[in-house]
Parts: structure tokens; C-alpha cells; sequence
């Protein structure tokens, strides 16, 4: 006999249902305790299911919500049903799976993959057959219902599927869904192709043996009526040119216009997909060869979809102009993410482009977060522009004129996103253009629309680097100006740009920028006070680049008293638990950095802070440790920001900062934070253990002891950032200890040796490696010199790109008098120490005399015939240097 439900269960249940949909807090309240009561109960799980499955004649939002109660019941608990309950949910769900309601169909789709994703799809064998039986079925209803469980299934368990767990049904059910590609109904179609398209990535063997009559399907259902069907034709093409490319070729051609029509589809969520396309192919090498002949009609296409759609405008607030006096929402902010702080070297090249600059691209309008046409248009046209570079120019430049010039004001701003689409990959063939289009861009950040002044902003931001290399009143001096008014715009959006923008020229123009250090710092300041609060966290961005650009420059009575007041007083609004600390304490090391000593009348409360944000932390993470089920997880984050400003205080204020240290317990908070769980507190800790180092050893020096071992232990390469700061303290350890260094060598040498000699290590962490081990060697060289013919190779590679500098100085004297010890290290390897030598500029007089006794002794060694030999390896460039500086 069927279970049958009590008639006053029943309706105890129904108005639960009924309270549930009650927007009152109170009554919700009431509504999950409620619940936590009656899921006590074994069967209130098949009054959920009777509810969904059997009970007509309540209305669907009542029967589905049982639905979705039962669904995150099964969730939590499946584990625990009684095993009649689950029999009996199980069997009504492939009963019901053809109801009349789309919506109680959907529902129970949902539940049916829940329960297959809680391991059940080997615990239900005949779930798989049961619903791939189902699609056979006459009616319509029970066909969609099947189809819609089986594509949730894909989606929920695709690598399971496909493996032999189940016994690989995908043999079954891929050519099974294929069958369906050709049904009269577009839905039905339409759940077909996703289903397949599950499959794609994994190259799932059974859809690999299918693979052409998957495509050739594709083809035929190329021109259908219904979006959907065209939307998830195209998804499938988009994934099929990422892993099997090789089956598109010979098609490459009507796939490319096909494609062509669909970026310019009616329906915008397929036009999206297809558009995906062009980003694709963009990463294939093939990319060049098969669409250089279809540039001409693809470059309209993309431009013509970077404009805004006039639901954008509306989402956007397009029309209204000041909205400065609004405060945000608090879902308009995007969390921030602290990114710690590693120790890095002076190279060469003048200024390392950073990799983490990518991140910026299009992000012209981001309150859409939501990915649109406009961005992957934009997107694409970037990409492209990066494959093809200036080939792009003959099919751009004409479209470009009529654009940015238009009275349109919708058709100018996407003109604008075009030129700094293209900024990155076209930027060779843009400078004969560019001192016509910067003044008309810098006349755009006063145009009349909102949305034209940000976009204006970012596109001159990534012509950034060009403006700085042209004599500063040229281009620098007007942008300059007309984006600090901007700074200062009655436009959220506006500000935010024109701050964004405003933090990259910072980067590009470095001490350009000094003679207006002034103009600059007052409208920073200004917008201090007009502010929201979004847009205040980049301005803590855009005055912290100030300071790492301009540097000492920024330590002037003027600057300091125009600057700190306003950070100081937003420093003691903050309250210790506001994640707006991260952002300005971000700001503050980097002003304490430049300010020097000109930081110290504000640095004792900052000191004071940190130093008990880090106390709190580790309180808070003890207490969770003990006693998981009473206390919260401390955010990590306030720790790691605190010790970065504190590192960014002992840079700044050098051995001023003795006197905070002494005051405080932060080295016996250090040793705790040394060994933290978590990899970002340790990679900080060792970069304030190396900055306290420099500043007040004699802090550092009681604690050697207890610090080594636990450095020892993080040369582990596999956290690259952590073992790249450990390295570093090591060696900044050394140069303070000297000799006395002579017990902690055995404990870390051994590693640095390893990692030097990995492959695939990163440069920074091999430049480190090898300025530690240097060091190492110049303050114990007995110890270290033994070792030397196992490191000496990539030791010299490593840091011949280095500049001139100190630690590059103490590194070499290391090298030098390990050489003293041990002569015979080097012999095989000496082509690359002459090299390495030959890489610095000008060393001081008496580590020139090291090198040059060190080159003559060789020579006079192995004899004038040998060194003749010897030498004649050399490249032209070394032979010159050598003899120029050394006489050999």
C-alpha cells in the first residue's frame, strides 16, 4: 500500500508553505524554526514530495516551494533518510516527471539531480534508463520533463558519466540525444544539444567516437528558428574550436560565416555566444591564416556591438548626469583582495612592466558585471588586435573617423572604447595618429554625458605610456589637468575612472609628475571630502601609486601637512573590524615609504594599531582552534594588511622604528606569525622580519635561535612567495650576524643550493636565491665554498641582469672569497663567472681589485696559449668589457 499522508499533517504542512512566501522577517523567523521541528519527523520528507507530486490542486509557487524544501533537505541530509522515504521520493519523482506545469517539472529536475549528485547515480541504477526511456515517450510533457532532468544530470555529473563507475552510459545516451537533434519541438532540440554539450571539454570518448555526426548536426540545425537552439549551436562551436579544431578546419570557412551572422544575431544572448567566438579562435595559432581574408566584415561587426544597448543606458543611469551625493549601495562594492607583499630587485630594463596590470582590461562598466555583448566585443577586438597587431589599422581607421567625431553621443562613446580596445595590440601603427586623437580624447573628458568622460578616461589611460615618452606640455600637462577636474566630476562613474586612469599615468610618468606634486595633492585631497564610499577605496589606490611613483620627492613640509591630516582622520574613523582598513592601510605604507621620516610625527598610532590588529588576529584564531563550534574564523586579511604596513614602517622610517619596536611585543607575535597556517601571513612575516633586520637588528638578534629553524623549514619552492621573502631575511640576517651566522648555515644551505638549481623557478626567487647563498658565503665562506662547483653555474646566470646595487655587491664579495677558499669550484664553470662580471657597471674600487686578481690569476694559471683558447669562446660584446675594465 502506497504511503498516504495525515489530513491535519497535511494542511500543517501547506501553511508552512503559505507562511514561507510571507515577505515578514518575523514570520520567516517562525518559518525555519518550524522547519528544524518538523525535519525531526522521518516523514515530513514525503509530505514535501506528496505536496510537488500529487496535490493538483494547490497552486504551482506552493507546490514547487515544497519542492525546493525537500530539495535542500536532501542536500543536508540524504544520508539520513529512512530508506522507505527515499524509496518512495525516488519513485514519485520518475512518476511525476511528466506533470502538466513546466515549473513542477523544472522542480523535480532539480531534486532528481540532487539526489543522482549525492552519490545515488550508482545507488538508483534505473534512473539513467528509466529517463532516457522516457524520451520516447508520445507525450510532450513527459519527453521535456526527462530531457530537462537528463541535461541538470550532464551539467551536475558530466567526468562521472563518463567513466566506468556507471559503466560508461554515455554510449547509450550521447547517440541517444543525438537522435533528438532532429525532434519537432525547439525546446526539445534545444536540451538536446546542451546535454551533448556537457561533454565537450572533458573530450568525453563516447562523444569523440560521434564527433562528425555531432558536427554534421550542428550544420543542420545551423539556420533554426528557435534562439535557444541557435544560442547552444553556437556554444558547441565555441568549445568544439578549443579541443577538437582539427574537425572544424575543413569547415572553416562557412563556420567563420555563420559565425559572422550570428555576432549580429536579433537575440543578444545568442549574438553573445557567438562572440565568444572571436576571443576563441583568437588564442588558436591557426587564428591568422584562416581569418585574415574575413577581417573586413568581422571589424564592423565587433565595433557595431561595442556600442551600449539601450538597456544598458537604462541600467546604467545613463541620463543622470550627478549622482555624486548618492550614497552606494552596499552590494555596488566588490570585495578587495589584499595581495601581500614580495621582495623583488632592481633589474636592467628600466621599469618592469607588472604581469598583474592585465587585470584592468575592459572594465569600462563594470556595475554591468554581468558579461555583455559590449565586453566581449571589446574583448575580442583586444585580442584580435594582440594577433594581428597593425594589419587590423586599414579596416579600423576608416570606420574610427566617422565614429569618434559623431553627434551621436552613444556612437562617439563606443568610438572611444574602440581606440582603447585596440591601445595594447595596435599601438605601433596608432603613433602617427596619436598627436591628433589625444587632444580630441582630453576634449572628450569634458564632454556634456557621463558615460563619454569615463570612457574617455580609460582610453587615454592606456595611451598612457605614449603621452609620458612626448615633452610634458605636449600631452602630459593638459591630461594631466583635465583628469584631476575629472577627479573631482559631480559622476560617480566619472570619478572612478578618472582615478583609475589617474593611478596608471601615476605609474607611467613617475617623477614627471613631481613639479605638480602640489595641483595634484590638492584635488586628492579635495576629494576626500565629496567622496562615496566606492569610490574612496580608489582614491586610497590612486594616492598610494602617487607616493610609490614620486617617492622622496612626496617628503616636503608643504606636501605632508596638505596630505596626512585627511588620511589620519579617516584612519580613526575606521573601526578595527572595517574592511576599508585594507585599502588605506595599503595607502599608508606606501606614504610611509616615501615619507621617510617625514612619517614619524604620525607613526606611533599607526604602529600601535597594527601591532594590535596582528594581536587580535592571532587571539581570534587561537580561540577558533580550540573551539570551532563557538567562535567565527578571524579574517587573515587584517593580520597580513597590518604586518605589510609595518614592513612599509620600517622601510620608511629606517632606525627611527627602534623605539615602536622596543615599546611593543611584535617579535614574539612574529615568531607566531611565522608559522602560520595560512601561506600569505608567513610570506608577510618574513618581509617584515627582513625589513626589521635592516632597521633595528638588535631586536632581531635575541630571537636568531628560535627564527632559523623556521626559516629552514619555508625554502619550500612549492609557496613560491613565501620561500622568495624566507630566502630574502635569510639574507639580510646574514649581513647583520657576520661570523656568528657560522651554527644556521647546515640549516639552510642545503635548500638554497636545491632551489637554485630547480628548473622552471621563477627569476625573482632564483635572484634572491642567489644574493642569499652570496651572502652566505661572504660572511662564512669556510662553510659555503665547499658546495661551490654545485651552484656556481646558475648562481652566475641569475643575477647577470641585475643592477648595480648593494645586495648584488655583497652577493659578488661572497662569491669572491669563496673562490679565495676554493679555487677548483669555478674552474669548469669560469666562462660564466667572467660573464657575470662582466654584467657590472661599475663595481666599487675594491671588489674591481677581487675581480681582477681572480681573471689574472686564472690567466696566469692555466698560461697564455690556454687563456688564448679559452677566451676565444667568448662573445664579441664579454671579449670587449674584459678587456676594457680588466686588462685580460
Amino acid at each position: 500500500m502506497d504511503w498516504q499522508p495525515d489530513e491535519q499533517g497535511l494542511q500543517q504542512v501547506l501553511q508552512l508553505l503559505k507562511d514561507s512566501q510571507s515577505p515578514n522577517t518575523a514570520t520567516q523567523r517562525i518559518v525555519q524554526d518550524k522547519l528544524k521541528q518538523l525535519n525531526q519527523f522521518p516523514d515530513f520528507n514525503n509530505y514535501l514530495i506528496f505536496v510537488l507530486t500529487r496535490l493538483k490542486s494547490e497552486d504551482e509557487p506552493t507546490r514547487s516551494l515544497s519542492g525546493l524544501i525537500l530539495k535542500n533537505n536532501v542536500k543536508a541530509h540524504y544520508q539520513s533518510f529512512p530508506q522507505p522515504v527515499a524509496e518512495f521520493i525516488k519513485q514519485e519523482c520518475l512518476n511525476n516527471i511528466g506533470d502538466a506545469s513546466s515549473l513542477i517539472r523544472a522542480t523535480i529536475g532539480i531534486l532528481i539531480t540532487t539526489i543522482a549528485s549525492k552519490g545515488e547515480l550508482q545507488m538508483w541504477p534505473e534512473l539513467l534508463p528509466q529517463l532516457c526511456n522516457l524520451l520516447n515517450s508520445e507525450d510532450y510533457n513527459t519527453c521535456e520533463g526527462a530531457f530537462g532532468a537528463l541535461q541538470k544530470i550532464c551539467e551536475d555529473s558530466s567526468e562521472l558519466l563518463d567513466s566506468d563507475a556507471l559503466n560508461r552510459p554515455l554510449n547509450v545516451m550521447i547517440p541517444k540525444f543525438l537522435q533528438f537533434f532532429k525532434h519537432c519541438s525547439p525546446k526539445i532540440r534545444s536540451h538536446a544539444i546542451a546535454c551533448v554539450n556537457q561533454f565537450i571539454m572533458d573530450r568525453a570518448q563516447a562523444l569523440m567516437d560521434n564527433i562528425d555526426t555531432f558536427i554534421e548536426h550542428l550544420f543542420a540545425l545551423a539556420v533554426d528558428e528557435d534562439p535557444e537552439v541557435r544560442k547552444n549551436v553556437c556554444r558547441a562551436l565555441v568549445m568544439l574550436l578549443e579541443v577538437r579544431i582539427d574537425r572544424l578546419i575543413p569547415h572553416m570557412h562557412s563556420i567563420i560565416q555563420y559565425m559572422l551572422q550570428r555576432t549580429q544575431d536579433s537575440d543578444e544572448n545568442v549574438a553573445l555566444e557567438a562572440c565568444e567566438f572571436w576571443l576563441t579562435l583568437a588564442e588558436q595559432p591557426i587564428c591568422k591564416e584562416v581569418l585574415s581574408s574575413h577581417l573586413v566584415q568581422l571589424i564592423p561587426i565587433l565595433v557595431n556591438g561595442m556600442k551600449y544597448s539601450e538597456i544598458d543606458i537604462i541600467l546604467l543611469k545613463g541620463d543622470v548626469e550627478e549622482d555624486e551625493a548618492i550614497p552606494d549601495s552596499e552590494q555596488d562594492i566588490k570585495p578587495r583582495f589584499h595581495k601581500s607583499r614580495t621582495v623583488t630587485l632592481q633589474h636592467e630594463e628600466e621599469r618592469l612592466q607588472d604581469d598583474e596590470d592585465g587585470e584592468d582590461e575592459d572594465d569600462d562598466d563594470d556595475t554591468l558585471s554581468d558579461w555583455n555583448l559590449r565586453k566581449c566585443s571589446a574583448a575580442a577586438l583586444d585580442v584580435l588586435a594582440n594577433v594581428f597587431r597593425d594589419e587590423l589599422l586599414p579596416h579600423l581607421l576608416p570606420l574610427l573617423k566617422g565614429l569618434l567625431f559623431h553627434p551621436e553621443w552613444v556612437i562617439k562613446e563606443s568610438g572611444i572604447l574602440v581606440l582603447g580596445a585596440i591601445a595594447e595590440g595596435c599601438m605601433q601603427g596608432m603613433v602617427p595618429y596619436l598627436p591628433e586623437l589625444i587632444p580630441h580624447l582630453i576634449q572628450c573628458l569634458s564632454d556634456k554625458k557621463a558615460l563619454v568622460r569615463s570612457i574617455a578616461c580609460w582610453t587615454l589611460s592606456r595611451y598612457a605610456h605614449w603621452v609620458v615618452s612626448q615633452p610634458p606640455d605636449m600631452y602630459l600637462k593638459p591630461l594631466m589637468t583635465e583628469l584631476l577636474k575629472r577627479i573631482l566630476d559631480s559622476n560617480k562613474r566619472v570619478q572612478e575612472a578618472a582615478c583609475s586612469a589617474f593611478a596608471t599615468l601615476e605609474e607611467e610618468a613617475c617623477t614627471e609628475l613631481v613639479p605638480y606634486l602640489s595641483f595634484i595633492l590638492d584635488t586628492l585631497v579635495f576629494a576626500f571630502g565629496k567622496y562615496q564610499h566606492k569610490n574612496l577605496l580608489i582614491l586610497y589606490d590612486a594616492i598610494g601609486t602617487l607616493a610609490d611613483s614620486v617617492g622622496h620627492h612626496l617628503n616636503q613640509p608643504e606636501y605632508i601637512q596638505k596630505l596626512m591630516p585627511p588620511l589620519i582622520q579617516k584612519w580613526n574613523e575606521l573601526k578595527d573590524e572595517d574592511k576599508d582598513l585594507f585599502p588605506l592601510l595599503e595607502c599608508l605604507s606606501s606614504v610611509a615609504t616615501a615619507l621617510q621620516s617625514g612619517f614619524l610625527p604620525y607613526c606611533e598610532p599607526v604602529y600601535q594599531r597594527c601591532v594590535t590588529l596582528v594581536q587580535k588576529t592571532l587571539a581570534q584564531a587561537m580561540m577558533y582552534s580550540q573551539h570551532p563550534d563557538q567562535y567565527e574564523a578571524p579574517d587573515k586579511d587584517f593580520m597580513i594588511v597590518a604586518l605589510d604596513l609595518l614592513s612599509g614602517l620600517a622601510e620608511g622610517l629606517g632606525c627611527h622604528v627602534e623605539q615602536l619596536v622596543a615599546r611593543s611585543n611584535i617579535m614574539t607575535l612574529l615568531f607566531q606569525c611565522m608559522q602560520d597556517t595560512m601561506p600569505e601571513v608567513r610570506q608577510s612575516s618574513f618581509a617584515l622580519l627582513g625589513d626589521l633586520t635592516k632597521a633595528c637588528f638588535m631586536h632581531v638578534k635575541p630571537c636568531i635561535a628560535e627564527f632559523m629553524p623556521i626559516l629552514g623549514t619555508n625554502l619550500n619552492p612549492e609557496f613560491i612567495s613565501v620561500c622568495n621573502n624566507a630566502t630574502w631575511a635569510i639574507g639580510e640576517i646574514c649581513m647583520q650576524m657576520g661570523a656568528e651566522m657560522q651554527p644556521y648555515v647546515q640549516m639552510v644551505l642545503n635548500n638554497l643550493v636545491e632551489i637554485i638549481n630547480r628548473p622552471n623557478t621563477p627569476k625573482t626567487l632564483l635572484e634572491n636565491t642567489a644574493i642569499t647563498i652570496g651572502r652566505l658565503g661572504y660572511v662564512c665562506p669556510q662553510e659555503v665554498a665547499p658546495m661551490l662547483q654545485q651552484f656556481i653555474r646558475p648562481w652566475c646566470t641569475s643575477l647577470r641582469n641585475i643592477r648595480d646595487n648593494e645586495e648584488k655587491d655583497s652577493a659578488f664579495r661572497g662569491i669572491c672569497m669563496m673562490i679565495g677558499v676554493n679555487p677548483g669550484g669555478v674552474v669548469q664553470d669560469f666562462i660564466f663567472f667572467c660573464d657575470a662580471v662582466a654584467s657590472w657597471v661599475n663595481p666599487k674600487d675594491d671588489l674591481r681589485d677581487m675581480f681582477y686578481k681572480i681573471l689574472h690569476g686564472f690567466k696566469d694559471q692555466v698560461g697564455e696559449d690556454n687563456w688564448q683558447q679559452f677566451s676565444e669562446q667568448f662573445p664579441p660584446l664579454l671579449k670587449e668589457r674584459l678587456a676594457a675594465f680588466y686588462g685580460v
